[in-house]
């Protein structure tokens, strides 16, 4: 318990009432009449609160949420007794918060609720420890801290509004909404799909003559993507994406993007796994059917790079022993050229058996760096500094590019489209 404010003021009224008596201006026994008045209001005061029952409080929220969306939590309170109180939930400390702390006055018996909004800006599982509470002593002499409410446990996941409107649409259109440019070939294929008139522009090849016999007209063979093909998404949580551009980090931007593409794999009908490898270690195997996407979001939610060099050959290795059948595997990282030699090698063991994509991250800084006007030395030395790295980084994807490798050079905004759209050409050229 400590005293408030209002005692203070009290205190001081008290002071100047003792100066007075000792100067002759009031009498002594009005001094010490308001001495044990005050004495009595504090302790009266005192006792009450520290007999008043901590009040209820219930929290109702979602038990898992997005990174970056902010969602509101409400805070029930109910007192047996009149009490006013503040409260302050305490939520995780990282999250940005909205319309807390609050005061509420409550009759005897009353509840009260109300929202704040939160916003987590990390994946992962979090805590909120309980609510703490300010009582104020019903003379307002006394407030005492309290701790109401229950711990509770939340789990963070990558946003997943976005897979949450694919499921609203066709594979295609999905995929041009994240801007991706499909090039539709129509009527070929590895995989029958249906039989249909022909159409202006129907190679030959696709005429079934037969069919035409039976039906007297023209009857052409229409043909999909091969479905049941594999991909495997391989993610570094290494140091190269501890970077940031905007509120995210650069493996929250990959994460992301590999959901996105995993998502509208599995719509098309493909098996789809993760590796994750460099700081944290998953191993996901490729399932198929698009609830699968719900296993993906569970083992990779609380995924986090870190500060240490990722090993590009240990994880070939692991997903060689791991990954027998042919796949589409697709490597996300931020390469530099002292990465060269180990993903060099760790390519060439890939490649035995699977297709490789490397999708390079490239940061935001980098372009707007290139992009500012150079006024001073400072600058000058930024600017050729910038290109020289960049001149360095074009080096090391030419190199991967010798050895048969697809290179995706991309930023944070463009990753999720340049995976999907890689994705669908490797389906239509049937490269695996």
């Amino acid at each position: 318990m400590r005293p408030a404010p209002r005692v203070g003021a009290l205190a001081l009224a008290w002071s100047a009432l003792g100066l007075a008596a000792s100067a002759g201006w009031a009498p002594a026994s009005a001094w010490w009449l308001a001495s044990a008045a005050l004495f009595a209001l504090l302790l009266i005061d005192g006792l009450r609160l520290r007999g008043a029952p901590t009040p209820q409080v219930v929290r109702q929220m979602h038990d898992t949420w997005a990174i970056g969306v902010e969602r509101p939590v409400t805070l029930v309170v109910e007192t047996l007794r009149r009490q006013r109180l503040d409260l302050f939930d305490l939520h995780p400390g990282e999250w940005a918060m909205r319309d807390l702390p609050r005061r509420v006055e409550l009759r005897r018996g009353e509840s009260a609720s109300f929202e704040y909004q939160l916003r987590p800006d990390r994946r992962g599982d979090f805590q909120f420890d309980g609510v703490q509470l300010r009582l104020h002593s019903p003379w307002g002499l006394w407030w005492q801290s309290r701790l109401g409410g229950e711990v509770q446990r939340v789990r963070v996941f990558p946003n997943f509004a976005p897979l949450a409107k694919f499921a609203m649409f066709s594979a295609e259109q999905a995929s041009r909404l994240v801007g991706a440019h499909v090039k539709r070939r129509r009527g070929e294929g590895t995989d029958f799909h249906q039989m249909r008139e022909y159409r202006v522009g129907d190679s030959l090849r696709q005429i079934d003559w037969k069919a035409t016999a039976r039906a007297r007209r023209l009857i052409s063979r229409e043909y999909q993507d091969e479905r049941n093909q594999q991909l495997v998404l391989m993610l570094d949580t290494g140091r190269r994406l501890m970077a940031r551009d905007g509120a995210l980090s650069h493996f929250d931007h990959v994460l992301d993007a590999a959901l996105v593409v995993a998502y509208l794999a599995l719509r098309q009908g493909d098996g789809v796994g993760l590796l994750a490898s460099g700081g944290e270690s998953r191993w996901v195997p490729p399932q198929r059917g698009v609830g699968a996407i719900d296993n993906l979001l569970r083992a990779s939610y609380a995924l986090q790079p870190q500060a240490v060099a990722t090993d590009f050959l240990a994880a070939a290795t692991e997903l060689s022993l791991r990954q027998r059948r042919r796949s589409l595997v697709m490597l996300v990282t931020n390469l530099r050229d002292e990465d060269m030699d180990d993903l060099l090698a760790a390519v060439r063991m890939l490649r035995g058996r699977h297709l490789v994509c490397v999708a390079s991250l490239r940061e935001g800084s980098l372009d707007q760096a290139l992009g500012d006007e150079v006024v001073d030395l400072s600058g000058a030395i930024r600017a050729g500094a910038t290109a020289q790295y960049l001149e360095q980084r074009a080096a090391a994807h030419d190199a991967l590019r010798n050895h048969g490798v697809m290179v995706l050079d991309v930023s944070c905004e463009q990753l999720a489209a340049s995976l999907v759209e890689k994705y669908l050409a490797v389906k239509r050229d049937g490269l695996l």
